[in-house]
């Protein structure tokens, strides 16, 4: 009965992570252009980072309760499951349109911070002085997105001009205490799971809980993929998994040092690997096709199998 109560709890902590998740988005989406923030701005900053607040809230929740390795297999997890089974998915649905400066600049750089990710970690530990310099690497990040914005104007639109101001902000809020309370059910959750399955943390993390904190970007690709709107598809899951390694784990090694094990290190690899996968089959067409979707998928399940 226990577990099927851990279950049940860990269903529930997802649950409160994606509605969290999307209130928090429309809330400060809405406040944003109360303030005339360019609707470019919002997309790239604010979205991008809401559906990644269930990772972050996730991964400094555990560091906070010393499952470390939860903290760690959620991102490298979360980061892997993006790029191989949520773009897997959906390029296998539709061809996806790469936009040039994710090709040039983007990609690289994903795979460039999950390189300096593994570095870092060689000591074993992310440290306060690693999580410094991966919040300097985001701050120079989201320099770069506010520079491309100015480059790119676009009009605003009209969604949810007229939400009134309290209900935009009560929306935020709800979305924050949602986010918050759900990290804290789905860690313990999680964590019981694995002790009565006598499962590590680290293959908790990097699979059941991974995936729960990845259904925001699942659900956003898949989406936009269904709407014609699949040229978003990418952008939103590279600039994801940037905010992942750079703002999550940055800000938790900064709150508390964080025990990268050993084994990471191939999880680590794998996550640089999906990477140069990902770039290799959109550097000639700026496209991703059915085919490279079916190759992501077969490289999951082959990851998958390795860490059973």
């Amino acid at each position: 009965m226990g577990i099927v109560l851990q279950v049940l709890l860990l269903v529930i902590g997802f649950c409160m992570l994606i509605k969290g998740a999307d209130f928090f988005v429309e809330g400060t989406s809405a406040i944003a252009r109360k303030f005339g923030i360019p609707q470019l701005v919002i997309g790239l900053t604010i979205v991008a980072m809401g559906t990644s607040a269930p990772e972050a809230a996730v991964s400094i929740t555990a560091a906070l309760k010393g499952s470390a390795d939860i903290t760690i297999g959620n991102i490298v997890g979360s980061n892997i499951l993006n790029v191989l089974i949520i773009l897997g998915v959906t390029s296998v649905l539709t061809v996806l349109s790469v936009a040039r400066s994710t090709v040039r600049v983007e990609i690289p750089f994903m795979i460039g911070i999950s390189v300096v990710l593994l570095v870092l970690g060689l000591d074993e530990t992310v440290n306060l002085y690693d999580g410094i310099l991966l919040i300097v690497l985001f701050l120079l990040y989201l320099a770069y997105l506010f520079r491309m914005a100015k480059k790119n104007p676009e009009e605003e639109d009209e969604v949810n001009r007229h939400i009134p101001v309290w209900k935009a902000f009560a929306g935020a809020a709800i979305g924050l205490v949602l986010i918050v309370f759900g990290s804290d059910v789905t860690v313990d959750a999680a964590t019981a799971i694995a002790q009565f399955c006598g499962m590590s943390d680290r293959f908790i993390g990097l699979t059941i809980v991974a995936l729960g904190t990845s259904l925001p970007e699942l659900f956003t690709s898949v989406t936009a993929a269904r709407k014609g709107n699949a040229d978003i598809a990418i952008g939103n899951i590279v600039g994801s998994n940037i905010f992942n390694i750079l703002f999550v784990v940055g800000l938790s090694a900064l709150i508390v040092p964080i025990p990268f094990a050993p084994a990471f290190r191939f999880d680590t690899m794998v996550a640089i690997g999906a990477g140069v996968l990902l770039f290799l089959c959109c550097l000639k067409n700026h496209k991703l096709g059915r085919w490279a979707g079916c190759l992501m998928l077969v490289s999951y399940a082959a990851y998958f199998c390795a860490i059973l």
